[in-house]
């Protein structure tokens, strides 16, 4: 999925396009990740979830090469949209960790597994900037394909078949979203508060390529190595898990959003000549670990207290928040994109700093409840007759 994202300067070039256009390929993608956890994430619910994966990450080879040979911009763009909804696999495996381990050490599992989820949006990054500065473009997304292939025999051999715990019709599954966010106000909230600090996120990697080219000249290399940089802030995601089984989640919650807030001392000012490139890169790359160690704790945080609300149901559950959280991210993306047009890295920055605020007032909104950081899980009759 985030391949793209340093690329958006080469790509552009390679179809004769200008920045504002290229920009909408990562939203595409985001579109269609977004599409990909409506559609698909429920049938961890009701299908066997090896068989599953492994048809998904074949299919996500394809549209790699897909967008690999894509002629034109606009192939480009449908390429991206098929890749996102294809690469919502990865939350068909993550509602599996909490079932793995004991109630207490629910967030642990989880940010566990988040470490290695946001690892692969921070390092695709590099990847692809490097393989990009050394053969191309084309190139990232053809190796990716061979990756992703790669483990349809690899989940056949080490996974063990994964049936869903209950039996379940696919259209039951689906109407039963809408039931799950009308019923469930802890789900809504921390919905609505990823999708804010999501888009914040989304606005400075989007838009990184760009200030990273038009200010310091540099390529699509560097730009994948701030994913690199952006990785050390990954490793803090057990860390959040066991604080939100410490303190609760709404503790952890508060902290990772002050810490996105504060990334931004850091990141603003890029456009300044006042002070040497290298004191820039340094201060963007202190912004840059900070921002991913704060939106890691939103996110491990928001996940530890959802997947506490109605074990049987975790599928659906992960569905609704992580659909309404990439419809976040699909937005800071654009709104980044067009604040790039108009008011460069500036204007860039106070729409994510705006969008972190507007999380905040979300999170003061929401409703403290005894049972929130332990929640004593719903029972699935009690669910459907709601």
């Amino acid at each position: 999925m985030y391949y793209n994202q340093p690329l958006l300067e080469e790509i552009g070039r390679t179809y004769g396009a200008t920045a504002g256009r290229t920009g909408f390929i990562a939203v595409a993608t985001q579109v269609g990740y977004a599409i990909g956890l409506l559609c698909f994430v429920p049938l961890g619910d009701v299908l066997e979830r090896r068989a599953l994966m492994m048809r998904m990450f074949a299919a996500v080879a394809v549209a790699l090469i897909f967008v690999a040979l894509a002629p034109t911009l606009a192939w480009m763009i449908v390429g991206s949209v098929l890749i996102g909804i294809l690469s919502s696999v990865t939350h068909v495996v993550l509602p599996i960790a909490p079932d793995l381990v004991s109630h207490e050490e629910r967030g642990r599992a989880i940010g566990t597994v988040m470490t290695g989820l946001l690892l692969g949006i921070l390092l695709a990054r590099t990847f692809a900037g490097w393989i990009s500065h050394l053969t191309g473009w084309r190139y990232v997304f053809g190796i990716a394909a061979v990756m992703n292939g790669a483990f349809v025999p690899l989940l056949w051999r080490i996974m063990p078949k994964l049936p869903p715990k209950q039996k379940l019709g696919y259209g039951e599954a689906m109407r039963s979203l809408w039931t799950l966010y009308r019923t469930q106000p802890l789900l809504r909230e921390s919905g609505e508060i990823g999708a804010l600090v999501f888009a914040s996120f989304s606005c400075f990697w989007t838009t990184l390529a760009f200030l990273l080219e038009s200010h310091y000249h540099l390529g699509a290399g560097v730009a994948g190595t701030f994913g690199l940089v952006g990785a050390a802030g990954a490793m803090v995601a057990p860390l959040a898990g066991k604080l939100a089984d410490r303190h609760g989640s709404r503790w952890v919650i508060s902290v990772g959003m002050a810490l996105l807030a504060f990334s931004y001392f850091f990141l603003w000012g890029q456009e300044r000549a006042h002070a040497a490139v290298t004191v820039h890169l340094i201060a963007l790359a202190i912004g840059v670990i900070v921002l991913d160690i704060g939106a890691q704790m939103c996110q491990v945080a928001n996940q530890t207290r959802i997947f506490g609300l109605l074990p049987s149901a975790r599928s659906r559950l992960n569905t609704v928040y992580m659909t309404i959280y990439f419809t976040g991210a699909a937005l800071g993306s654009a709104l980044s994109t067009i604040a790039w047009v108009h008011w460069k890295w500036n204007g860039v920055c106070a729409l994510a700093l705006g969008l972190v605020g507007l999380a905040a007032l979300r999170h003061l909104s929401g409703r403290r409840v005894a049972s929130e950081d332990h929640c004593h899980p719903t029972r699935e009759d009690e669910l459907m007759e709601a």
